[in-house]
């Protein structure tokens, strides 16, 4: 006696995933990682061995890039739910192994933060071991000099430690912390990592786990900060905020022009094209749009053209039909010779 099931001609079968997943590591992570992760995990469960995917295939089906695959694997190893087994031969494609996340937990690999009535404890502490391995995860290392940036010196191995604990503990991305940095420094002034950590808990209670959530927040609640940010994220300013007296000439944009952050952003766009992009430049375009009465984007399309100028190439034009020099009379003093006559003039000289 034999028992089968019927299989159907599409996929309309079922993917199990554990809620730990769902309650603790979506919310920290960005649509992209969640969906890299979900399909990757479908395919891990897919019973169909004739089936070959790889992280290529993701990026089409998905219909995103393959950095952003890429990363999003990085992100949740960081995280500690999977591991990367290198294959000879392509960086690329790579096997990616899902840790089974009951079982994370047994091994207090990863522990949940738990709480009490009055306080929520850290339950992580980061090893030696953990640190150089984290140290060889590209995005680590990007965060780390991202922070040593802000603060204007190398991080020490115990402040690295620390800011991996955070990861763990308070559910933050790498570029969430980068971002308290920023704050702490620019905006409170102070560097020392317990301070940045009294940060990073405030936002963990309010429920800001990542960089959309933050900017909702800093809109409401900062909103002069986050003008700031956004200011140095459109000007590709990477391991630094704005200084002091860049500062002041961003209040002006504001307080004195009042232009909106999407005309600012705007004047912003056209520093791509040049090799330094800096406040000063934009205050240049910002200052012209002020004068020609643009406050709002509209407006640029409308006032915002340059005059066409013909005056000076017809002008350039006229000069050089009529411009003489001592050469254009060459032809006249000689057109009166033949080339026969021109030979025995110059054979005459030679001999004398």
């Amino acid at each position: 006696m034999t028992f089968l099931i019927e299989t159907t001609d599409m996929d309309l079968g079922d993917t199990p995933i554990e809620n730990i997943f769902i309650n603790d590591f979506m919310p920290m992570a960005n649509g992209t990682y969640v969906k890299v992760y979900l399909l990757g995990y479908k395919y891990a469960n897919d019973k169909d061995s004739s089936i070959v995917v790889n992280n290529h295939t993701i990026s089409k089906h998905l219909n995103i890039s393959l950095d952003d695959v890429l990363r999003a694997w990085d992100f949740w190893e960081t995280k500690g739910i999977i591991k990367k087994h290198p294959s000879d031969g392509d960086e690329y494609n790579y096997t990616v192994e899902f840790l089974n996340l009951k079982q994370l937990y047994i091994k207090n690999n990863y522990k949940p933060i738990t709480t009490n009535d009055n306080s929520k404890a850290k339950t992580y502490s980061c090893s030696v071991k953990d640190l150089i391995e984290a140290n060889n995860i590209p995005s680590i290392q990007e965060m780390f000099n991202s922070i040593s940036n802000t603060i204007r010196r190398p991080l020490v191995p115990n402040e690295k430690k620390k800011i991996l604990e955070w990861i763990q503990n308070y559910n933050m991305n790498p570029d969430l912390i980068v971002k308290g940095y920023f704050y702490s420094v620019e905006k409170k002034g102070k560097k020392n990592v317990n301070y940045v950590e009294g940060i990073i808990r405030n936002w963990y209670d309010m429920d800001i786990n990542n960089v959309e959530a933050l900017n909702e927040y800093l809109k409401t609640k900062d909103e002069k900060f986050y003008r700031y940010e956004r200011i140095s994220k459109a000007l590709g300013f990477k391991g630094r905020f704005l200084a002091e007296g860049e500062i002041k000439v961003v209040d002006k944009w504001f307080d004195k022009w009042n232009f909106s952050i999407e005309v600012i952003l705007k004047a912003c766009d056209k520093s791509k094209n040049i090799s330094n992009p800096n406040v000063n430049y934009i205050d240049k375009i910002l200052e012209s749009w002020y004068n020609k009465g643009i406050n709002s984007v509209e407006d640029i399309e409308t006032k915002d053209q340059k005059p066409k100028n013909t005056t000076h190439q017809k002008t350039y034009n006229n000069k050089s039909k009529n411009f003489k020099t001592r050469f254009h009379n060459f032809e006249q003093r000689t057109s009166k010779y033949s080339a026969e006559e021109l030979e025995n003039i110059i054979r005459n000289k030679q001999n004398k």
